[in-house]
């Protein structure tokens, strides 16, 4: 797969992203924001049906919310299913891609069907004004008929209030900002919550250090991860959470409230593993006793790192409509948010299906939501003429 170079990229968008703040505001019929696999898959869709439309993502390249995370991890599924519409994974069906593999994907992806975005457009504020969406970037403005929120909503880590009562010789990262053993010092690591997450990176600094995992997983895959499995049970596992596990069907109605406040089961790095690798599964961290992490059955551990992976809080601060319900989450239907005309969400956690927030999954919301827009009238100048400046 040939990657298209940063400086390439930023050539082919330098007329936009060069533009000062002094500009008046930039009209876009459609802004997705976010860049990963939800928002280039809503504008390979609204690309292929000719709307107009402007990917924006934080990041400074396409595929960099991948790259940052943990230098060691690979994907749970296997590359068969790990393409995006209109461009298969350029690995073997039954192998499963590293985080960078990824990034890379996605970054030739853009590339490959020529979608427009800017990087490094930071989305701090969306509101309403005179029958149109305003997004603003520091003192940037873009307004907008459609706006799709494609930006994930596990963007702020979630770390327990008493984690700065830790004693300030003891490192602590969240899984966010871990990539590698390198990072702690001597002594021992207690890694909070039994996630995939917590496993994978218990389970890897083990080798280097005396390692605790706190917590209970929710379940276990009750299957070896790996070919065999990508080549004979997965099909299975993509069937279930694609077709029969949607809002379509009683039982996946039933099961939705749990994808939504339990984690996921363990996939590849099973407790038999950990255990195997000499981390000692311990009770919840509740708390700190004398600047150490206490447990829940009242043990207080003498650790030098702390991990958390408590996972990311689901919030969208900077979105000022009223589009949320009790519990904090977009109202919606199906992406389509309730009482907003032209508001959309992709990639949220059993939007649709229990697979809506995984990269084989995330294609079906997409394009749904792209027919959506499709079918509404366009309004406005066009993404050319603006970007022209008429």
């Amino acid at each position: 797969m040939e990657k298209a170079s940063k400086e390439e990229q930023m050539s082919k968008h330098s007329d936009v992203n060069d533009r000062g703040p002094a500009d008046s505001p930039e009209y876009v019929e459609t802004v997705i924001i976010g860049g990963g696999q939800a928002g280039l898959s809503v504008g390979y869709h609204l690309a292929k049906r000719g709307r107009a439309f402007v990917i924006l993502d934080a990041n400074e390249r396409i595929g960099d919310s991948w790259r940052k995370r943990w230098d060691s991890l690979r994907l749970f599924t296997p590359a068969r299913y790990d393409g995006l519409e209109g461009l298969p994974f350029p690995a073997p069906t039954v192998s499963f891609p590293t985080k960078d593999e990824m990034a890379d994907y996605l970054e030739f992806y853009a590339a490959r069907f020529d979608l427009p975005f800017r990087t490094g457009v930071k989305v701090d504020g969306l509101s309403r004004q005179d029958g149109r969406y305003v997004l603003t970037s520091g003192d940037r403005r873009f307004e907008a008929e459609h706006v799709v929120v494609a930006a994930g909503a596990h963007q702020i880590p979630k770390i327990p209030a008493f984690a700065n009562r830790l004693d300030s010789s003891i490192v602590q990262l969240h899984s966010s900002q871990y990539r590698h053993p390198s990072q702690l010092q001597e002594g021992a690591v207690l890694v909070v919550g039994a996630g995939n997450s917590g496993a994978e990176i218990a389970f890897e600094v083990s080798r280097t250090h005396p390692t605790y995992l706190s917590g209970k997983p929710s379940a276990q895959l009750p299957f070896r991860h790996g070919p065999a499995a990508a080549r004979f049970l997965f099909p299975v596992v993509r069937f279930a959470s694609h077709h029969v596990l949607t809002l379509r069907t009683p039982f996946g109605r039933k099961i939705q409230p749990r994808f939504l406040s339990h984690g996921a089961p363990l996939i590849r790095v099973k407790l038999k593993d950990l255990a195997a690798a000499g981390v000692e599964q311990v009770p919840r961290t509740v708390g700190i006793e004398g600047g150490r992490p206490a447990l829940e059955d009242g043990h207080v551990l003498d650790v030098s790192n702390v991990i958390w992976c408590t996972g990311y809080r689901e919030e969208f601060p900077w979105i000022d409509l009223p589009v949320f319900g009790e519990d904090g989450r977009p109202l919606h239907e199906r992406g389509v948010v309730v009482g907003e005309p032209g508001l959309y969400f992709v990639g949220l956690v059993f939007q649709y299906a229990a697979s809506s927030d995984v990269i084989p999954g995330v294609g079906r919301d997409a394009e749904y939501i792209a027919k959506y827009i499709a079918s509404r009238e366009p309004k406005g100048r066009s993404m050319a003429h603006a970007l022209a400046g008429t």
